[in-house]
C-alpha cells in the first residue's frame, strides 16, 4: 500500500467502522473523514431524512458525490457508509486510491450494536434482524469482492486491540 493510498472501511451498519476509523486515523496520524457525517453536513440535516422523505436514489446520489471526494484525498482514513461498497460506481471511484478494509461481524452483534439507533430500513416492514440478514444474504459477495483486507470486529477485541491488528494486516500488505 502507497503511503499516500487511503485506508476505507468498509462493512454494514454497526460493523464499527466510526469506531475502528477515528482510533486507527490518531494511530497513524491520519486525517479521519466520515461519510455519515459527511452526508449530515452536507444535507444540513440527518441522511434519514432524506432517505424517509425522498427514498434511497437521492441519498445513493450523494453517497456517490462523497465517495468521489473521498477519492481525492491523500492519506485518510476514510469510513463508509453501510451500503456503499454494494454499488459499483462507489467501488469503481474508490478502488484505484486506497486499500478497502471490510469489517465484519455475526448479524447478531451488528443488530445489538444498532438495535437504538434510528435507522431507515433497506426493507421496509421488517425486522432490524430481518433487513441485516436479507441485506448481507444478497450482498455477501459484493462486499467480500471490494475487500482487501478482511477483518472480524466480534471477537471480543477492545476497539485499541482491534486497530492494532488492523494495522499489523495492512503492514503485512506492504503498508504504513
Amino acid at each position: 500500500m502507497r503511503p499516500d493510498a487511503n485506508i476505507y472501511l468498509s462493512g454494514m451498519i454497526g460493523s464499527g467502522k466510526t469506531t475502528l476509523g477515528e482510533r486507527l486515523a490518531a494511530r497513524l496520524g491520519r486525517p479521519f473523514h466520515d461519510l455519515d457525517r459527511a452526508l449530515d453536513q452536507e444535507l444540513g440535516r440527518s441522511f434519514h431524512a432524506l432517505v424517509r422523505e425522498e427514498g434511497w436514489l437521492p441519498f445513493r446520489e450523494l453517497e456517490y458525490r462523497i465517495c468521489k471526494r473521498f477519492a481525492a484525498l491523500r492519506g485518510a482514513v476514510c469510513a463508509l457508509g453501510g451500503g456503499t461498497v454494494r454499488y459499483e460506481w462507489n467501488r469503481d471511484v474508490l478502488r484505484a486510491t486506497g486499500v478497502v478494509v471490510l469489517l465484519e461481524a455475526d448479524l447478531r452483534t451488528l443488530a445489538a450494536r444498532v438495535r437504538a439507533a434510528d435507522r431507515p430500513r433497506v426493507n421496509p416492514g421488517v425486522t432490524l434482524e430481518q433487513d441485516l440478514e436479507r441485506i448481507w444474504t444478497s450482498s455477501a459477495d459484493l462486499y467480500r469482492g471490494a475487500a482487501d483486507v478482511v477483518h472480524r470486529t466480534d471477537e471480543g477485541r477492545t476497539p485499541e486491540e482491534d486497530v492494532e491488528v488492523l494495522i499489523a494486516r495492512l503492514r503485512g500488505r506492504g503498508g504504513e
